[in-house]
């Protein structure tokens, strides 16, 4: 979960102690490579579950995480995390043998249970989800950020490296995405299942190969991170937000190379662990430094294993998809540890324990088969099917080895399965999992069917029945309903307008509801052209901007028609303009006010529709009274299905 005892550095000698201690955990953990202080007789794996709250009325984010862990406090496997509204939990490590796989799903299950029935009482619900569909941009507010020191330095000094003057998102996918964020606290939108596979220094750089290799099947098949504030993106939209989230970098007129801190890697792994460790340290600058009392160099030369501690904080603050891990087992051991950090949370606790089995088989079998998976593969190649992958998931046509090109579900049906079943039964995993948990994942992969395509589905049909705030409201209540059954995501239907039992729309703010794709027009365009677009946009409200997007007018259809009816047609060289006829200073409103606002603003101004602008004026949404009709329609709509439904039970009541 990190280590949580960190600060910003309080000056020069406080940080310059910090690197010192940096430097000699290098060297202590070079020391203990060379002189065989590792374990390698015992092989574990464990997992970290992150996950979401949501109000169980409205299916938004609910920030009480420090309130729901503080009933919690009996229970050292549950932790927070970065935002208000997530909270993490760790499983315990256990040995690669056996029931392991079917013992850890349950032992999260449990975990889910306990920690869903005490949000319950607070009104909350649990998702597991990739990037939750009903999160909101102003749920990343600072505001939302989890009460520990450790997140607010994190901040802190992620924000000190910040070059340019804001955070940027710049995604594509069936929409678009361009927006800036004022913290990196969008890092918050991601949540994960990050398993974790013991390995031996000896195969550390073969395992770690295999495991970039592997990153990008897994992730085809495993993908659930579609919806980003309303937008279709990327497949697996963590993967390229998480990177943005925490880019410090901004563009220049020259072509200087940065490096960002979330990174999937520059190259094979050669020689050693070390290799990625030194090039983290050279690449990057420490951002957080720890009080730290042992000497590691010290200790080592003492006979005694180091905590390493300055060495953790710094490999915390760099965000490899695969991530080298050092740590102490109970018998007082080091070992070795690869972090999958590429898996999404969800869509049930049986579908990511079906990613991890695939993943931890598929490491295995690669191993036996491949001794140097660099010669099957360019890292090229590597690198470029892991985007491939994040951008369209199950539908990616991969190059694989001997410069082969197949499609994600054939390769994962015909070559990764039979390597990870053979993987699995090396490792004398019970057959009963190995086909449970390999099954799914085949099924997945015939059904041509993951979390992100059935989210992406799912919404398509839903926006077309709906406003996008229901839409994703309903999409949230169904994944709930599913998870709460456990069935894995390849059987789940299309979820109906009928699956939210209520709408409470009241609290929506106008960001939530307001229409962002404009037509606007220029105060010198002419009229004949304002007309024939609001006639084919069947558009009844134009805004008039400048060329800097301010808004310095409005055009309504009862302007536009008095303007006709009244005769003032162009009349012999006037040619006249937008501005002529456009309602000057009309009545807008700010974002962040609610649509109760809204409506009253224009039923008491009888206007038909509000521009929403920001600062200076700047024109960022439109919403109109059409908005309302529909949504007071849905609800007229839910009423009637209600009484239906309360007649139907009444009647079958009186038969009974």
């Amino acid at each position: 979960m990190g280590e949580q005892l960190v600060k910003l550095a309080e000056d020069k000698q406080s940080m310059q102690n910090f690197v010192r201690h940096l430097f000699k955990d290098v060297r202590a953990l070079e020391y203990m490579l060379r002189n065989d202080w590792f374990e390698t007789d015992t092989i574990r794996i464990g997992a970290e579950q992150e996950m979401c709250l949501v109000d169980l009325d409205t299916y938004k984010p609910a920030n009480i995480g420090p309130e729901v862990l503080a009933k919690l406090s009996k229970y050292p496997w549950a932790d927070a995390e970065l935002a208000r509204f997530n909270l993490e939990t760790n499983l315990t490590p256990r040995e690669f043998k056996g029931t392991c796989l079917s013992q850890m799903e349950a032992e999260n299950r449990e975990h889910q249970r306990i920690i869903r029935e005490q949000a319950r009482k607070m009104g909350a619900g649990v998702v597991l989800t990739g990037i939750l569909p009903t999160l909101r941009k102003f749920d990343l507010d600072m505001s939302n950020l989890t009460p520990r020191p450790r997140y607010f330095a994190l901040m802190e000094a992620i924000n000190r490296q910040l070059i340019g003057n804001a955070y940027e998102l710049r995604l594509s996918g069936i929409d678009e995405l361009l927006v800036k964020h004022d913290s990196p606290l969008l890092e918050a939108c991601n949540t994960s299942f990050q398993v974790h596979l013991q390995v031996t220094p000896a195969t550390f750089v073969q395992m770690y190969n295999i495991a970039q290799t592997l990153a990008a099947p897994v992730l085809a098949i495993a993908a659930n991170s579609p919806i980003v504030f309303g937008k279709r993106l990327w497949h697996e939209t963590r993967i390229a937000l998480f990177q943005q989230a925490l880019d410090v970098r901004t563009t220049h007129d020259h072509l200087r190379e940065r490096s960002p801190r979330v990174s999937f890697g520059t190259g094979w792994l050669d020689k050693s662990l070390m290799e990625i460790y030194k090039e983290d340290i050279a690449r990057f600058r420490v951002l957080l430094e720890s009080d730290i009392e042992e000497d590691s160099m010290e200790q080592v030369l003492a006979n005694k294993v180091p905590r390493l501690k300055a060495l953790l904080v710094h490999n915390s603050t760099v965000y490899r998809w695969n991530r080298p891990c050092y740590g102490i087992s109970d018998n007082g051991q080091p070992h070795l540890r690869i972090e999958n950090r590429v898996l999404p949370a969800g869509p049930t606790v049986v579908d990511e324990m079906a990613n991890a089995a695939f993943w931890l088989g598929a490491m295995v079998g690669m191993a036996e088969q491949y001794p140097d998976i660099r010669e099957e593969i360019s890292w090229e190649d590597v690198r470029d099917n892991f985007g491939k992958a994040a951008k369209f998931g199950v539908d990616t046509n991969f190059t694989w080895f001997k410069d082969k090109k197949i499609n994600a579900c054939d390769l994962i049906t015909k070559e990764l399965l039979p390597l990870a079943r053979a993987g699995l039964k090396s490792k004398n995993i019970a057959t009963a999992d190995i086909d449970k948990y390999l099954g799914i994942i085949e099924e997945r992969a015939k059904a041509h069917m993951n979390g992100a395509r059935w989210q992406l589905r799912a919404f398509t049909k839903l926006k077309k029945e709906v406003n996008r705030d229901e839409a994703v409201s309903i999409l949230t209540a169904y994944m709930l309903d599913q998870q709460n059954e456990g069935k894995p995501v390849h059987t789940w239907e299309m979820p109906k307008q009928t699956d939210l039992k209520e709408y409470r729309p009241a609290n929506l703010t106008v960001e939530e509801f307001m229409e962002t794709d404009l037509f606007t027009v220029h105060e010198d365009d002419l009229i004949e052209m304002v007309a024939q677009l609001m006639d084919w946009r069947k558009i009844r409200h134009m805004p008039v901007e400048d060329t800097k997007g301010h808004l310095i007018g409005l055009i309504t259809a009862r302007s536009m028609l008095r303007y006709f009816t009244n005769g003032q047609m162009v009349k012999g060289e006037h040619v006249v303009s937008a501005n002529e006829i456009m309602i000057a200073n009309p009545l807008t409103i700010n974002p962040k006010a609610t649509i109760i606002e809204a409506m009253r603003i224009m039923r008491e101004n009888k206007v038909g529709c509000l521009p929403v602008v920001v600062a200076n004026n700047e024109l960022i949404g439109i919403i109109t009274e059409m908005d309302f009709v529909r949504i007071s329609g849905r609800l007229i709509e839910r009423l009637g299905e209600q009484k239906e439904e309360e007649e139907t039970k009444a009647k079958k009541a009186k038969k009974k």
